[in-house]
């Protein structure tokens, strides 16, 4: 009764994180280029009350033996890297990646982080820059009387100047691609960080061999989150939850039936 309690109590642990991680994607159903996150668990060790294999004579052995669980633990919350839908802005800076690529943002310590929103805007001095001010890397500056901003599939940027029919070019934006994406470290804001988990990153203009992408100008990405999934796993976890706690209520029981024997 024991083990019984402590696992089903582990369940319980797992089943509330289960829930947590569920409400963060909820929360941010609507968050540009928002990644959701699935939660995935492993089940603790074993007590071998009798091992699998043991002889049970001189030419037999026990076919399937005897072995408790000890529970339960969740091991990880895997970020999901699909397309979220694309969404149509009046904003010629935003920017979509058609592909597995990142951009590239330059954060305040000096590190470069990546991200999947492509909210991009214009600070004081032209430079393009995240929806927190940080630079895009490499950095793209715009002249102030720039008419008409174009950004091409490829990243090469574009703009035209007054009583000028040809355009300028104002750089080209690079996307970073990883071996597995899912060790990046989140950092908050739409932003990630590469881990020794995610391998370096693999810089490359958007329509590379990399595999990073094209880029569309005037769309955003967003969220891919499915709600309709979220309250499904919400419904599994609470149920599961609800399930542990039973077994918690019956193992107090029969603790309670082992002391009445005593009276």
């Amino acid at each position: 009764m024991i083990r019984a309690l402590y696992s089903a109590a582990s369940g319980m642990r797992a089943q509330e994180m289960n829930v947590d991680n569920i409400a963060n994607n909820l929360a941010n159903a609507n968050t540009v280029g928002y990644k959701a996150r699935r939660a995935q668990f492993q089940d603790l060790m074993y007590q071998s009350v009798l091992q699998p294999g043991t002889a049970s004579g001189q030419q037999t052995i026990i076919p399937t033996g005897l072995q408790l669980g000890l529970g339960t633990r969740p091991t990880s919350n895997e970020v999901v890297f699909t397309q979220g839908a694309f969404s149509e802005t009046d904003n010629p800076l935003d920017l979509v990646i058609q592909g597995q690529g990142f951009f590239q943002i330059l954060q305040p310590n000096g590190q470069i982080a990546y991200t999947r929103c492509g909210q991009f805007q214009l600070d004081k001095n032209g430079n393009l820059v995240s929806a927190s001010g940080y630079l895009m890397q490499p950095q793209i500056t715009i002249p102030p009387a720039a008419q008409q901003v174009t950004i091409a599939a490829d990243g090469t940027v574009s703009y035209t100047l007054a009583n000028q029919t040809a355009a300028q070019q104002a750089g080209q934006i690079q996307l970073a691609t990883f071996q597995n994406p899912g060790g990046l470290n989140s950092l908050g804001g739409g932003l990630y960080a590469y881990t020794d988990s995610s391998g370096d990153p693999v810089l490359d203009a958007p329509g590379g061999s990399s595999g990073a992408g094209t880029l569309l100008q005037g769309y955003v990405e967003q969220s891919n989150v499915s709600i309709v999934d979220e309250f499904v796993n919400l419904i599994q976890a609470q149920r599961g939850y609800e399930a542990n706690s039973k077994v918690v209520s019956a193992a107090d029981q029969m603790y309670q039936q082992v002391n009445s024997l005593s009276r």
